[in-house]
């Protein structure tokens, strides 16, 4: 199962059309800002959570009228609205995938927060089955172990990040190689490209974000 979760950053960093022509077949689970514009085009959340407070009446009615449910947290709290959700996807669904629109483009603290939150210990189970989409990036997250990854269409850039320190970093076939490499920080190896369809790296421990990504 795939459950796409929108959150509440530009819409002009959204995927083209996103929110046009959707299979009614796909689920979708909206954060705060993000379940207001599933509700205005149209997509019925199965879950909407955020404090709203922003959000005016009409748009806060849309929401409970076209949500099959809606949760309402208080503006001050520990967790952030995309935490909320990923903890109850996982709880409620079980997701193989989840994929998250509309947390770039915006303020960088929530950006960090989104990224980092998965190395939470209540999330490192799910950190290998996120990705973030946009319109110029796809991010991914790795455990340890062998890794092959596929090009996407019109993506031409490859980075590695370490999301803290990783232990033999190997990039076989990507146009930059890399032999066991002990990363000690978080580190961006960016501006890597596919030589193929295909790519492969491995590592012994920590967690590596991957981006593709477009001018």
């Amino acid at each position: 199962m795939k459950i796409n979760l929108l959150v509440g950053g530009p819409i002009e960093n959204y995927p083209e059309r996103l929110l046009e022509n959707r299979d009614q077949d796909e689920l979708w689970v909206g954060a705060d800002k993000g379940a207001v514009r599933l509700c205005e085009a149209g997509i019925r959340p199965l879950l909407s959570i955020g404090d709203f407070d922003s959000s005016t009446n009409r748009e806060r009615y849309l929401v409970d009228v076209m949500s099959k449910e809606v949760m309402t947290s208080v503006p001050e709290k520990d967790d952030t609205d995309t935490e909320l959700c990923l903890r109850l996807i996982e709880q409620r669904f079980h997701p193989d995938l989840i994929s998250i629109y509309g947390a770039t483009g915006g303020r960088i603290d929530h950006l960090l927060a989104n990224l980092f939150c998965l190395l939470r210990p209540e999330f490192l189970n799910m950190i290998s089955k996120v990705e973030f989409i946009d319109k110029n990036n796809v991010i991914r997250f790795y455990n340890p172990g062998e890794h092959e990854i596929k090009q996407i269409e019109g993506m031409r850039y490859l980075a590695f990040v370490s999301m803290g320190p990783v232990d033999d970093l190997n990039l076989y076939d990507e146009k930059y190689r890399l032999r066991h490499a002990d990363l000690s920080r978080v580190i961006s190896l960016a501006s890597n490209e596919f030589v193929s369809e295909t790519a492969h790296f491995s590592f012994k421990n920590g967690n590596v974000c991957v981006i593709w990504s477009k001018d």
